[in-house]
């Protein structure tokens, strides 16, 4: 039986490791690969909650579930939000906070071309405030944490039994955990737009190219401008001018539905995700676009972790066990005036998938 430094090191490896990448991890000095990663740890896992024959006993597990659930929690803690950090790098700042502290962001004030800031607080409850930041004064941001949770619809007994992996039971906790997070993100840039300066914001019905070069020189005053949007703004922006195309273009656009560019200014396409299974409610709405310049007045997302993740277990009617996680998230959204905002009010709240005017569902007719 590992001692429970090493089982902790253990699983964290396991759910960092990627179960396609035909590589060795290391492992408290040892080299395994995934599968013997995922093996050597349900072996002993097993061990906690059978009597030493292999067979989940309940009443181990419930002697030993403290311990289980403790080890669960602290590699959840240690992925998630790096996990977090790794998705939305390119605009937002993700800080680790222990339980108690009060979570807060920091910034000087004189840099090079400072630009006036806002902050836009994002509530997990659907409410949002706004206010102005001090002048002229070292800045410190609270970030408000709230409870998000998630649930693991397998229970630990499947992997016990060898029917999934560890990486599964804890990818479908992070994954729901993860789009709530990414719902809050676009939330409070939403609820913060109409503090950017006018001259930083259009809403027009459809792609304007004007309007669209306007805000990537403005941005670009203040540093080299990339254009954040979902794929379905994406395929809108394309230049009116056709004949300037070259082949190259042509065939990218034709391969794409898009440009990586838009003359010269980088394009980062945003990963859409949606509310459920049933894959018919989107969770960023596609109509917002933003230009952001890579040296702005820091990342204007910021989202904080506060405190360990606490894991419940609920039992199901059909005696199966559920995980639950949940875990303190809270996210702000600091606006100044070198970021910009397209608004494509044709595409705006347009978050769902099919329309039953325009297109009717498929029945099931087989038997």
């Amino acid at each position: 039986m590992m001692k429970y430094e090493d089982l902790l090191a253990l699983t964290k490896a396991l759910a960092k490791a990627d179960p396609a990448a035909p590589i060795a991890y290391s492992c408290n000095g040892t080299n395994l690969s995934y599968d013997a990663l995922n093996e050597t740890a349900r072996r002993e896992f097993n061990e906690l909650c059978s009597n030493g024959d292999g067979n989940f006993n309940f009443n181990v597990y419930e002697q030993n579930r403290p311990l289980i659930f403790r080890i669960i929690s602290e590699t959840i803690d240690e992925v998630l939000p790096k996990k977090v950090e790794k998705r939305y790098e390119q605009f937002a700042e993700t800080k680790v906070f222990a339980q108690g502290d009060r979570p807060s962001f920091r910034k000087p004030v004189n840099v090079r071309n400072r630009a006036k800031q806002f902050i836009t607080r994002a509530g997990l409850s659907g409410m949002y405030e706004v206010f102005k930041i001090p002048a002229n004064v070292d800045e410190a941001f609270e970030v408000r944490t709230s409870a998000i949770g998630g649930a693991a619809q397998v229970g630990l007994e499947e992997w016990l039994d060898g029917r999934v992996d560890f990486n599964v039971l804890i990818d479908i906790v992070m994954s729901g955990m993860d789009e709530l997070i990414y719902k809050e993100v676009a939330a409070a840039l939403k609820a913060s737009i109409n503090q950017l300066p006018p001259a930083n914001r259009v809403a027009v019905a459809g792609f304007d190219e004007d309007a669209m070069d306007r805000l990537i020189m403005i941005a670009s005053a203040y540093g080299t401008p990339v254009v954040y949007c979902t794929y379905e703004f994406a395929v809108k922006m394309i230049p009116q001018q056709a004949w300037r195309y070259s082949s190259d273009m042509k065939n990218t656009l034709w391969q794409n539905g898009r440009f990586a560019d838009y003359k010269g200014t980088r394009v980062v396409i945003l990963d859409q995700g949606f509310e459920d299974g049933t894959n018919t409610t989107k969770v960023i709405d596609p109509g917002y676009c933003w230009v952001i310049p890579t040296t702005a007045n820091g990342k204007p997302v910021k989202i904080a972790f506060e405190g360990d993740t606490i894991l419940k277990q609920r039992e199901n009617y059909d005696n199966s066990t559920e995980i639950q996680v949940y875990k303190k998230v809270g996210v702000i959204c600091i606006l100044s005036n070198d970021i910009c905002c397209y608004v494509d009010t044709a595409l705006r709240g347009d978050m769902t998938t099919w329309h039953l005017n325009g297109y009717h569902a498929v029945q099931d007719t087989y038997g």
